[in-house]
């Protein structure tokens, strides 16, 4: 890359920095702005930017129309670059010069394009996620509801988002079925004991990279790789952090189903818990082994098979 730009996003504007010659430009951020903004970056550089939820697809999207590379960085990690070169203030303009300088010296990769098809399901996904939230919080209502009225308010409640968690895991199911690719892959996941179809969705979306990367990335990348903590003679537990939460969470009672349908993590699960491991550890390590091993069953693009001696 022969430059790098940092933009800084937000609902109504994108603040750009180029490095190269420190030019400062805003658009806004809409389709104006962002046919303006194409035409400001030139070519070839990589652009920089943070995760903002809705506000970034648009500039996502127009990036990837134009073959523009761009690296899409966590906003904690961009925060702690800011704080490690000691920039403590945080204004629009700062974070995007800084966007720009941690491109090129941490040599951030391209990311490639995210396709429609997968924006689509990441956007049910999460709007399943906000229901799974309401619906705990209107169970937790109920048990102390006095009023009749709100009693019969709260069951209602409940019936209509279990009604619209239904609609989108059909509109899931639909979209996944109208891909042959996700359809081969879903196949391939739900053929492993203990995972069904609601996970497999979860992985095929929150991790669209399974199948593409190693073992050891693969761990890493859902948070299930653990970090050593080690200094002079000191040695610290090791623990498992960052990674993709939500994944994370989609696969422990997988997992849970695992040790008891899956003789080979059965097994493994009963020699962690023999070797004085506890029992959390000992299935956090499971976790572990169901994404290598849905990672490399989708890499060589084959179904899960029991192997026995």
């Amino acid at each position: 890359m022969q430059d790098t730009i940092g933009i800084d996003v937000s609902k109504a504007v994108l603040d750009a920095y180029r490095l190269s010659d420190r030019c400062h430009a805003r658009f806004a951020n809409d389709r104006t702005g962002l046919k303006a903004l194409i035409h400001w970056i030139g070519t070839p550089v990589l652009i920089v930017f943070e995760a903002t939820g809705a506000y970034h697809r648009q500039l996502e999207s127009a990036l990837a129309a134009q073959c523009v590379a761009y690296a899409k960085v966590n906003p904690r990690q961009a925060r702690r670059f800011a704080e490690a070169t000691g920039r403590l203030a945080k204004t629009d303009r700062v974070d995007a010069a800084m966007l720009a300088r941690m491109g090129a010296v941490l040599e951030l990769d391209a990311q490639p394009p995210k396709s429609e098809i997968l924006q689509c399901l990441k956007d049910l996904m999460t709007a399943r996620r906000a229901l799974i939230k309401d619906r705990t919080a209107a169970l937790s209502r109920q048990k102390v509801l006095a009023s009749s009225l709100l009693r019969r308010q709260a069951v209602a409640r409940l019936r209509q988002i279990e009604g619209h968690i239904q609609e989108i895991d059909a509109a899931i199911a639909d979209t996944v079925g109208r891909d042959a690719l996700l359809s081969q892959k879903l196949a391939i996941l739900v053929s492993i004991p203990g995972i069904a179809e609601a996970t497999a969705f979860a992985m095929l979306i929150e991790m669209p990279e399974l199948g593409t990367l190693n073992g050891k990335q693969a761990a890493s990348l859902a948070g299930l790789a653990p970090v050593s903590r080690q200094s002079g003679n000191w040695q610290g537990h090791e623990r498992i952090q960052g990674g993709r939460t939500f994944l994370r969470r989609a696969i422990y009672m997988p997992a849970l189903a695992a040790v008891r349908f899956n003789c080979d993590l059965r097994t493994k699960f009963d020699q962690l818990i023999a070797a004085g491991k506890p029992a959390k550890v000992a299935l956090v390590a499971i976790m572990r082994k169901l994404i290598v091993l849905a990672n490399a069953l989708l890499r060589d693009g084959r179904p899960w098979s029991e192997i026995r001696p």
